[in-house]
């Protein structure tokens, strides 16, 4: 492993340990040359299938993207990391599980949604509006009044 900070080709591993979950490894580093420490993560690489927009194209599928609407319907809400970390886990998961090479996108956002309604009622209407497109203020009311029943 090359070190980040002076580039040096060899780095040594000083502790090893498993994530709680079992799902990753962390190492903490050392680089000889710097005498820097560092921290680095060991995940399987896993194959997410490709989303299908609206119009057709395939676009591949983009944690970040997921992590970012999260973080736009969530905003100034009273929700954890933890817990949109745990949502997100859960849709990947889904998706992985799905086997199809393929997944239209409002399959993807109908998953988002049903994880943010779990979440907050709020971010579940902020994401909702954007995401259905509602033409009229009756659309809306209907979704608010659904989300109080």
């Amino acid at each position: 492993m090359k070190c980040p900070f002076c580039s040096h080709a060899e780095t040594q591993v000083v502790e090893t340990r498993l994530a709680e979950d079992a799902s990753f490894i962390r190492r903490r580093r050392k680089c000889p040359q710097c005498e820097k420490r560092f921290t680095t993560y060991e995940r399987p690489e896993v194959s997410f299938p490709a989303i299908v927009k609206k119009d057709g194209r395939r676009i591949e599928y983009v944690s970040s993207k997921l992590r970012g609407s999260f973080a736009l319907a969530l905003r100034k809400r009273p929700v954890s990391t933890e817990q949109v970390d745990s949502a997100i886990e859960r849709i990947e998961e889904t998706l992985l599980n799905l086997g199809a090479r393929e997944v239209p996108s409002h399959q993807l956002g109908e998953m988002v949604m049903r994880e943010l309604k779990k979440l907050d009622k709020v971010a579940y209407v902020r994401f909702a509006s954007v995401y259905r497109s509602f033409e009229d203020v009756d659309e809306f009311k209907t979704l608010v009044d659904e989300v109080r029943n």
